[in-house]
């Protein structure tokens, strides 16, 4: 079983309520604009990281972190991307993608929306976390926590954090 934390948009803030998490994580995956590479690293202190960049991101971050991220988390294929869309309304970046090859599990940030959704077409699991930093028109930091075992996605949780100005 591997508990992970699914988080987005940090968009260069991170702080103790999002570490407290990290902690309790097995693995962390981050669905784009990062922001400050620092996050990122901070997180890669803690725990193992899979991540992708969005559109805020650098250089830096382009380099070191791919666009679409496609891997295996015990028997659950797992695809993560900044920009996606959501069932029905994919983008068209991806589509094809998923159309012709649809992971198990779809993951994608940009919304700042948290949003999970079963995909009956595709028959697949798409989630997006929202937003963990302080920077946009969200109003609670979201991140979703879960566990993969074996080829089952299980124990999903919510984590709401306050959105103060820091």
């Amino acid at each position: 079983m591997t508990k992970i934390l699914l988080l987005s948009d940090t968009h260069s803030f991170i702080d103790e309520k999002i570490l407290k998490y990290i902690r309790l994580a097995d693995e962390v995956w981050h669905a784009g604009d990062i922001g400050d590479l620092t996050v990122t690293d901070e997180i890669k202190k803690l725990k193992p990281l899979r991540a992708v960049y969005g559109n805020i991101d650098n250089d830096k971050a382009r380099m070191e972190f791919p666009l679409n991220n496609r891997f295996f988390c015990e028997g659950v294929e797992v695809l993560i991307t900044h920009i996606g869309g959501y069932p029905g309304k994919y983008n068209q970046a991806i589509w094809e993608e998923l159309k012709n090859n649809p992971p198990k599990l779809f993951i994608c940030g940009h919304s700042h929306i948290l949003k999970v959704q079963f995909d009956k077409v595709l028959n697949l699991l798409h989630m997006n976390p929202g937003a963990a930093g302080i920077h946009g028109f969200h109003q609670v930091r979201t991140m979703l926590r879960f566990e993969i075992d074996g080829e089952q996605i299980k124990a999903l949780e919510i984590i709401e954090m306050e959105k103060k100005a820091y």
